[in-house]
């Protein structure tokens, strides 16, 4: 018996069952179908936020950490019958800063990759109007710098805030929804209240929107030199740097070499927000593994019509083993019948997980701010390796899921079943 006759074998099984084997494979085209969805949402849903992390954050950060000992200045000399010790008294109030800022952006511009240097100093607050008021944080910048550092430029409500910014020495620029917390709009003033109770009057600028909610309720630009004077640092130190790159896929290598060049710790966009990125990674796999148990479903619902037709196939079984015909045959006659099982079920849920993909992606509604992100659509990426992936598991699990049933149908002795000491 060759392959094209047990093949016509088992499409004859599946046909004499055809409401069951429809449902069977209609079981399967749902797992794939889903599959499909889940892959596309996950995959967008990450490449979303990395896009946005990406356009929202320098693409290196130079923090105020050395990794390179400053050499202290009195130690004058090495000698065996001198000993120099060198003591710190530092305090809990005390800022770590980048001192001589400026001699560090000299030392790292013969790096190609750079494209632009922001220094900038960070400062906790409490923001207050009237009686309304938010804790924020206060980044002070050189506005004329930072505009393309994190993509601050496009992302302004009002186009001349930053140039308004840089002339305003008491300006401030907001997130929106922040501005929204404190009901503040164009040339508002608020209050800027440190955590030694001291107050800063401001005047707000403009307003930007990234599309980061916890970015937009919580973060303010301000002057360098304002935010240095209520850190109360000289205004030759600031708390990092901020570096944007021509290629991020570069960002760790490059940020080795800035590293090696300041001799202050430099971190890449995916290690400094590698807690945001790690956490949708997660949930994209948790939720491929949850959604990939309807396929698990899908294949018991394959093993029990398997079942079925090898108790029904039982006398066709002996008859065609008394003619000695190998059981390793009759075995793959019925893994054949849970292959096109398969076949079908991936041929119709491959489709429809793509008309569904283009379904909701098509779908917009009311950006909500309640998220992590601020969209009116959800976010898919549809690739053809996605399909791929489904249909060689969906197949998969459709022949293993046979395999047992296809076993059994050789464990019956032929003497056995025709005398009917086995039946259905």
């Amino acid at each position: 018996m060759n392959f094209r006759d047990q093949a016509h074998f088992a499409f004859v099984h599946l046909r004499e069952r055809k409401r069951q084997t429809i449902l069977t494979a209609l079981g399967v085209a749902v797992g794939s179908a889903m599959l499909v969805t889940t892959i596309a949402v996950s995959r967008g849903s990450s490449s979303n936020v990395i896009e946005k992390v990406i356009d929202t954050s320098p693409h290196i950060l130079v923090k105020a950490e050395r990794v390179l000992p400053r050499i202290p200045e009195n130690v004058i000399g090495r000698s065996e019958s001198m000993v120099s010790m060198v003591t710190r008294n530092t305090t809990p109030e005390e800022v770590e800063v980048i001192k001589n800022y400026s001699e560090v952006v000299e030392s790292i511009k013969p790096v190609k990759e750079l494209r632009s240097i922001s220094p900038f100093v960070l400062t906790k607050l409490i923001a207050r109007n009237k009686t309304r008021f938010t804790p924020c944080v206060g980044r002070g910048v050189m506005p004329r710098l930072e505009g393309d550092i994190a993509g601050l430029k496009k992302n302004l409500l009002e186009k001349n805030a930053l140039e308004e910014l840089a002339f305003t020495p008491n300006g401030i620029l907001v997130g929106d929804l922040l501005a929204k917390k404190l009901n503040a709009g164009y040339h508002s003033r608020i209050v800027l209240v440190t955590k030694k109770s001291e107050e800063y009057p401001v005047t707000v600028v403009g307003r930007f929107s990234s599309g980061f909610n916890a970015k937009d309720e919580r973060e303010a630009y301000l002057n360098l030199a304002l935010a240095q004077r209520i850190e109360g640092i000289a205004a030759n130190s600031v708390t990092g740097i901020g570096l944007r790159i021509a290629n991020v896929e570069r960002a760790a290598r490059t940020a080795a070499q800035v590293q090696s060049l300041s001799g202050y710790k430099s971190e890449g966009w995916e290690e400094s927000n590698r807690n945001v990125i790690e956490f949708y990674n997660r949930n994209a796999v948790i939720t491929l593994l949850l959604v990939g148990f309807v396929f698990l479903v899908a294949g018991l619902g394959v093993s029990s019509v398997m079942t079925t037709v090898v108790l029904q196939k039982l006398k066709d079984i002996a008859i065609m083993r008394s003619m000695g015909v190998q059981s390793a045959v009759i075995t793959r006659i019925f893994m054949l019948e849970g292959l096109m099982i398969g076949l079908l079920g991936v041929a119709i849920g491959s489709p429809a997980g793509h008309i569904i993909c283009h379904f909701v992606s098509a779908i917009r509604f009311e950006a909500s701010t309640a998220g992590v992100l601020k969209s009116d659509k959800i976010n898919l990426i549809e690739t053809p390796e996605a399909h791929l992936i489904v249909i060689l598991f969906g197949l998969i699990i459709a022949v293993v899921s046979s395999m047992s049933p296809a076993r059994k149908a050789t464990r019956y002795l032929p003497v056995s079943i025709l005398r009917g000491d086995v039946g259905a």
